[in-house]
């Protein structure tokens, strides 16, 4: 793998020091009991948490739920702290407070290896992302926010853990670096050490499976990853695929073709057909497809195009050619699910996939919301090598944008790094 360019847990000795840990568990609930459904990202914190118990910290961890765009969703983590403290098998306290006094009280009372969780970021409005938008504020700025100054002067150190969050600029995510020495937890070492290699050094041949009905996402990939060889061949489904038959001036029908026109995406029909024409041998687009008959499933070949029901998923002869890729690929990357995987007559494609994505040979990395959803429901997610928790994180790393948590988390590398030079002249 590349140099990493932050520091790890392995940096430092905790022993007995108050550690601020930034992890990401924003988890699904359910809309009418506020109750949490998903676990996942939870279950993921817990090697970080314990690697730093274990070393003796004094443990204070900060998170968030939900958003102001996300109302639904913004409670308290007080479920959270039950949901660690089951899984932990110690206590994990937690206080109905952010950064003001009764929190900054009970941090300071904190005993080694004791784990403390905060309320709610989101409850602070400086950590919301319509401040965010509206406040352009520098990580240097940052520092002077109330979540820092508060809670900045009580900690030796500060871990990052919060790789699903990498694209959100806020002082949880980017000030603290500028304070206090930092370090990566396991998760976001993992995540970033799996999306590197797959971008820098992947095994090859190395393909990358493109789905959904974002689009946007598997565009913005795209162009990355087949301009810089990341990718020796890209298989598309989901809409992408149907845009690049339209890009070969090819109709797909009335209802699949209003389905793109309604929701704007007809705009990507020109990047697709530059994308055809400078890596016609690295591009591969559905043979057939899965058709929507009122309810009832019928294939068509693509040369058979249009077709008067909408489009719903791949067919028997694109999986079939698919298949032969992946199951010789020494890298796979999946985004996105083949169809409509929610109903059963447009599952067809994206389990077939992913059956034999788990059964391949090849590294398999996998992110994305639906993508992470209809592998656990289709597939098998124990047979996937790396599961990312990103969604909107893993595709900007992925497309080459500068990510505000690596950026910070670099920054604070290299203060620490030079201040241990000056120590040794």
């Amino acid at each position: 793998m590349a140099k990493r360019d932050y520091l790890t847990l392995d940096d430092f000795d905790y022993r007995g020091k108050p550690v601020l840990l930034r992890v990401d568990i924003n988890s699904p609930l359910d809309p009418k009991t506020k109750r949490i459904t998903n676990e996942n990202r939870i279950v993921q914190s817990l090697p970080t948490i314990r690697a730093l118990v274990n070393k003796g910290a004094k443990l204070v961890i900060i998170a968030h739920q939900g958003d102001t765009l996300d109302y639904q969703n913004l409670i308290s983590l007080k479920e959270h702290t039950e949901k660690l403290s089951q899984k932990l098998g110690r206590e994990v306290q937690f206080i109905d407070d952010v950064a003001g006094p009764a929190a900054r009280e009970k941090i300071k009372r904190l005993k080694e290896g004791g784990i403390l969780l905060l309320d709610n970021l989101r409850y602070l409005t400086e950590e919301v992302s319509t401040f965010e938008d509206a406040v352009k504020l520098t990580p240097k700025e940052m520092t002077g926010t109330y979540l820092v100054r508060n809670l900045a002067p009580l900690f030796d150190y500060y871990v990052n853990d919060a790789f699903a969050a990498a694209h959100r600029n806020s002082p949880s995510m980017v000030a603290f670096q500028e304070l206090v020495p930092s370090a990566a937890g396991i998760l976001y070492d993992k995540e970033v050490t799996a999306l590197t290699t797959l971008l820098e050094n992947p095994k090859r041949p190395c393909a990358f499976l493109l789905g959904g009905a974002k689009i946007s996402d598997a565009f913005s990939m795209m162009k990355k990853v087949l301009a810089e060889g990341s990718a020796d061949c890209v298989l598309t489904a989901g809409i992408t695929g149907q845009l690049m038959h339209l890009a070969l001036g090819k109709r797909l029908g009335s209802p699949s073709e209003k389905f793109v026109t309604d929701r704007g995406l007809d705009k990507f029909v020109a990047p697709a057909r530059e994308y055809l024409k400078d890596y016609p041998d690295k591009l591969r687009i559905p043979l057939d497809f899965g058709i929507d008959d009122g309810g009832r499933r019928y294939e068509i070949s693509a040369e058979k195009l249009p077709s008067q029901g909408l489009i719903i998923d791949i067919g028997p002869k694109t999986v079939a050619e698919y298949g032969k890729i992946l199951r010789k690929a020494g890298t796979i990357f999946v985004n996105g699910p083949a169809g409509i995987y929610e109903q059963e007559i447009g599952a067809y494609g994206t389990k077939a996939l992913w059956q034999i994505v788990g059964d391949a040979e090849g590294y398999s990395v996998i992110g994305g919301g639906d993508t992470v959803a209809s592998a656990s429901r289709l597939g098998d997610l124990l047979k996937i090598d790396h599961v990312s928790t990103g969604g909107g994180a893993l595709i900007r790393f992925l497309s080459g944008v500068k990510l505000p948590l690596v950026e910070a988390m670099k920054r604070g590398a290299k203060a620490v790094n030079q201040i241990r030079m000056k120590g040794t002249k």
